[in-house]
């Protein structure tokens, strides 16, 4: 397993995300709410 998790990561290329992409992220995780009812799912988004 670590042979091939070491083999795929050199493979990879790193990136890095904007500031402003992981504010927006974490601010649409906060205001989304799920309610589960029953067989039902629903999604707020509370902003």
């Amino acid at each position: 397993m670590e042979k091939i998790y070491t083999e795929n990561l050199e493979k990879g290329k790193k990136i890095a995300a904007r500031p402003e992409t992981v504010q927006f992220l974490l601010s649409f995780s906060k205001s989304l709410h799920i309610v589960k009812y029953q067989n039902f799912r629903f999604e707020n988004s509370l902003n």
